[in-house]
C-alpha cells in the first residue's frame, strides 16, 4: 500500500523528465506563436493589473522631452519624446491665393463685366452732367427743373436732385466698381422712374425709341443695371475683395426689390398717375 504513491511519483518524475528532454530538443517558441495556448497556461492571478504589480509608482511624473539623455549611450537610461513642431501661421495673402487657386478659371468674364460697367456708368454720367452743368448740349440745372415741372412732377427741385444724384453718383460708382450693388440699385431705380414717366405720358405701350415717349433705351439700361446687380462687378473693380464681386447671392435679390420699390414710391409720391394705363388690363 505504501509503494503505490512512490510508484506514481516516480512515474510523474519520469514523465516530466521526458517532457523536458523533448522540449530541449525543440526550438524555443514565442508567446505570439500561440497566444491562446500561452494564455491558457498562464494563471490569471499572475497577470499584472495595477501599477504596483507592474512596479510603477503613481507619484512619478512623466519625464519631459529630452529628459534622461546623458549622452552615455546607455539605451536603458536615455529616454525622449518625438516632438512635432507647430504648424506655421498662414498669412492672409496666402489664404487669398489658395482661395483664388481653388476657384474655377473665369476667362474673359471679368473683362466683360468691366466693359459693361464702363458703358452703363458713362451713359448715366453723361446724362447726369447734362442735367447738372448743361454740358453736351444739356438743359442744365434750371432747365432740368423746368422740364420736371412741366412734366407733371409735384416737387421739381426734389425730383431734379434725386435724378442727378442717381445718374451722376451711381454712374461714377459703377465705373470704378465701388459699392456696386448700391450704385447699380440707384441707377436702376432712377431709370425705372424715367421709364414710368415716359410710359405714362400716352396710353398704350410706348417702346419705340423714335418717339419722344419711347422707353426702348430706358429698358436696355434697366436690364444692364439689373445684370450688374445679379452678376457682380467682377475682379476689375474696387469691390474685388468683396463677396458680391464674384459670388453674389441672395443679397442681390434684396437690392433689386428695394430698387423697384424705391422707383414706384418715388413716382407715386412725386408724380402720381398710372404709368401702365392702356397696357393690357391696365
Amino acid at each position: 500500500m505504501t509503494d503505490k504513491p512512490n510508484d506514481s511519483s516516480e512515474a510523474d518524475g519520469s514523465t516530466q523528465s521526458g517532457q523536458g528532454a523533448s522540449a530541449a530538443g525543440r526550438a524555443a517558441t514565442s508567446p505570439f506563436d500561440s497566444p491562446t495556448g500561452q494564455m491558457r497556461k498562464t494563471d490569471p492571478k499572475d497577470i499584472p493589473r495595477t501599477d504596483d504589480d507592474l512596479g510603477l509608482d503613481p507619484g512619478d511624473e512623466v519625464p519631459a522631452a529630452g529628459a534622461g539623455k546623458t549622452g552615455s549611450g546607455d539605451a536603458d537610461k536615455d529616454y525622449g519624446y518625438a516632438t512635432i513642431p507647430p504648424a506655421a501661421a498662414t498669412s492672409a495673402e496666402a489664404v487669398r491665393l489658395q482661395r483664388r487657386n481653388r476657384e474655377p478659371r473665369r476667362g474673359t468674364l471679368d473683362l466683360g463685366l468691366f466693359v459693361l460697367r464702363l458703358v452703363v456708368g458713362y451713359t448715366f454720367i453723361y446724362h447726369g452732367l447734362q442735367k447738372l452743368t448743361g454740358w453736351f448740349h444739356g438743359p442744365g440745372l434750371d432747365g432740368t427743373k423746368t422740364m420736371m415741372e412741366s412734366g407733371g412732377w409735384d416737387y421739381p427741385s426734389l425730383a431734379t436732385a434725386l435724378v442727378i444724384a442717381g445718374e451722376l453718383g451711381g454712374g461714377i460708382l459703377l465705373v470704378i466698381g465701388l459699392a456696386t450693388p448700391l450704385a447699380a440699385g440707384a441707377v436702376l431705380a432712377t431709370i425705372l422712374s424715367a421709364w414710368m414717366w415716359k410710359q405714362g405720358m400716352v396710353p398704350g405701350f410706348q417702346y419705340n425709341a423714335g418717339t419722344p415717349t419711347g422707353v426702348e433705351l430706358d429698358s436696355v439700361l434697366a436690364g444692364a443695371a439689373l445684370a450688374i446687380i445679379l452678376t457682380g462687378p467682377g475682379r476689375w473693380s474696387f469691390d474685388r475683395t468683396r463677396g458680391w464681386a464674384t459670388r453674389p447671392a441672395y443679397g442681390s435679390f434684396v437690392v433689386v426689390l428695394l430698387a423697384i420699390a424705391a422707383a414706384i414710391v418715388t413716382f407715386w409720391f412725386l408724380h402720381g398717375g398710372n404709368p401702365l394705363q392702356g397696357v393690357g388690363p391696365f
